[in-house]
């Protein structure tokens, strides 16, 4: 159970005035239903004829508080009886035992109402650090994970927190104090009976505690099934184009079965064995009791008890009252090992480390005056270097190009710069400030990006226009629009700029995703552009469109351009030939096909 008070340290202190409540009005619980239980002697000894002593009103400090209690309480009943009679003395019994039944399952309602805002608080802070730490993790976190995983941690694994860990806070928190409560009376009642029964209640509890560790591991084996089957599903519903293109249907569908199969025989083992809690429980509460009845009963008969019968029956229901709330501790503790289990997975996302941190002492930039210099950059993922000492001046106004073959490290080199991932070696400056001495925020705050696929959202033209600008007016967004050649087309959507435009642009043409993606760039206004592969997945008309778009966004600003279509950088101020991370050549396009040498065969290839 270290796992489940190291979560309740971590995410209840912000409710600790709920729990303070709940609390309270469980101990206020269990001594009601203590107390109501206590009126079943008199009406046993003294109903019945069980008891023909004669009791008088006893003041407080005449004799210790229980004799006093117990005394006065009888000499009232008598009172009752001798005055009204037996059926009106039992009607008054039952009378306060309705009360007092009624004023512990209120207490008990109470309990349960102040218990719910920590269970829905703690769910809420739970998926909102999850999603603050993926947002925040960098890109080099989410190529080594699938997708598919990632989802499965934020929502199956802690809808199973919420389900088990969570549902069970209550039960943890009443149940404990009910058994607390009842053994005290039981001491109170007998010492000696209650140590006879404390022996045998651990030996239950290994019993139970064995059973919910084997439970936690196959759970654990069991949500990490669950993370593949989701990536699984993720794949094809990504990959249905050529899925259906390849005829690999069959295919899919077998991957698919087997990956189902083995997390349906997981989730039967787990729901077997938590299955299991409730029975075994039952069983070994009444083989206690069982046990406890034979042995007082036996005291009782042979002379040698110090309490009565009427007490030992009082006893024993004190007693039976403990079983409920130990079988639904135990039920609780199965439950938290397969909660624990999924918060195992969730921490892994919680804990994992973002090299990538804001400076001590941060230096201000709000604008490039100069230049942007890599010098002798070498990165590498794993043990392979990606970029292997590249050494290049962007000048301020300047466009740059990097060409080269897929894989060669150009799209690495432009992630570099806006700290996608931070450099093992070398540095790169702007105006000759490091940019790991600036933030974050302010260093992304002076590029702007446009990729080969339009990244775009389940929105509005408007929002997706306005996404990452904090302040924008609407005749703002339609001149971006403007600019990008977007205007037309969103007005004579249904809502123009308040038209939704699909999962990811699905209502759009590519050449449309891409000049939406356009004016969000012109829209922030940024010093710095990346462009990566803008046009390469666009036919002729719309290349020519969202060229043209290009060129206005381009336009007084710093740009770096990675291209295959060389044809769109024949005008760059510098053109940067890379092969296996490094820059082979480097000058403008009459000076590279002058060389004869990388470049020129990259434009003879495509010209061909």
């Amino acid at each position: 159970m270290k796992g489940f008070f190291t979560i309740l340290r971590r995410w209840v202190p912000p409710y600790k005035k709920f729990l303070v409540l709940n609390v309270m009005f469980n101990v206020l619980a269990a001594f009601l239903t203590l107390f109501s239980f206590a009126l079943i002697i008199p009406i046993l000894e003294m109903l019945f004829g069980l008891n023909t002593a004669t009791y008088t009103f006893m003041p407080l400090g005449s004799a210790g508080l229980k004799e006093v209690v117990v005394n006065d309480f009888y000499y009232y009943v008598q009172c009752i009886i001798e005055r009204y009679g037996q059926s009106v003395a039992l009607a008054a019994i039952a009378l306060a035992l309705v009360l007092m039944t009624g004023l512990k399952t209120g207490s008990a309602y109470l309990s349960a109402f102040f218990m719910i805002p920590i269970r829905t608080g703690v769910v809420r802070d739970l998926r909102r650090e999850i999603y603050d730490k993926i947002v925040s993790l960098p890109m080099g976190f989410f190529s080594n994970e699938h997708k598919g995983d990632i989802m499965a941690r934020m929502s199956g694994d802690v809808t199973e927190v919420e389900n088990s860990i969570m549902s069970s806070l209550d039960m943890m928190f009443k149940n404990p104090i009910m058994i607390v409560v009842c053994l005290t009376m039981m001491i109170i009642v007998s010492w000696q009976l209650t140590l006879f029964v404390l022996i045998l209640l651990p030996v239950a509890g290994l019993i139970m505690g064995g059973v919910g560790k084997r439970l936690k591991r196959t759970s654990l084996h069991m949500q990490n099934q669950w993370g593949v089957l989701l990536s699984n599903i993720e794949e094809t519903i990504g990959g249905l184009r050529i899925i259906k293109a390849f005829n690999a249907e069959k295919k899919v569908r077998k991957r698919f079965a087997a990956e189902n199969d083995t997390f349906r025989g997981m989730s039967m083992r787990v729901a077997r064995r938590y299955e299991l809690a409730h029975p075994m429980s039952e069983f070994l509460g009444t083989a206690t009791i069982a046990i406890v009845l034979w042995f007082g009963g036996t005291l009782i008969i042979g002379g040698h008890s110090s309490i009565t019968a009427p007490s030992f029956i009082y006893y024993m229901v004190i007693f039976y009252s403990i079983i409920n709330p130990a079988k639904d501790f135990s039920k609780a503790s199965y439950a938290i090992q397969r909660g624990l289990a999924s918060m195992q997975r969730i921490d892994k996302i919680l804990s994992a480390d973002n090299p990538i941190k804001d400076p001590a002492n941060p230096i201000e930039i709000s604008e490039i005056k100069d230049s942007i210099v890599y010098s002798d950059v070498r990165f590498r993922y794993g043990d392979k270097w990606i970029i292997n000492g590249v050494t290049l001046t962007i000048k301020q106004g300047a466009t740059v190009a990097l060409v080269g073959q897929s894989g060669s490290g150009k799209t690495t080199l432009a992630d570099l710069l806006p700290r996608f991932y931070d450099i093992d070696s070398g540095s790169i400056t702007i105006d000759g400030t490091d940019i790991r001495n600036l933030r974050i925020h302010d260093l992304r705050a002076l590029m702007g990006n446009v990729n080969q696929e339009a990244i775009l959202f389940n929105d509005t033209f408007y929002n997706n226009i306005t996404f990452g600008v904090e302040s924008a007016t609407r005749e703002q967004v339609e001149e971006a629009a403007r600019i990008a050649n977007a205007y037309d087309f969103i007005m004579e959507s249904e809502h123009g700029f308040d038209t939704n435009i699909g999962d990811r642009g699905c209502n759009l043409s590519g050449g449309q995703r891409q000049r939406i993606s356009i004016a969000r760039a012109i829209l922030k206004n940024p010093p710095i552009l990346i462009l990566d592969e803008a046009t390469s997945a666009l036919d002729t008309e719309s290349e020519h469109l969202v060229q043209e778009a290009l060129d206005k966004l381009m336009h007084g600003r710093t740009t770096l351009v990675i291209a295959h279509r060389l044809s769109t950088i024949k005008n760059a101020d510098l053109i940067c030939v890379i092969q296996d991370g490094a820059i082979v050549e480097q000058g403008n396009h009459d000076e590279l096909m002058a060389m004869g040498g990388a470049y020129k065969h990259l434009v003879d290839m495509q010209t061909f």
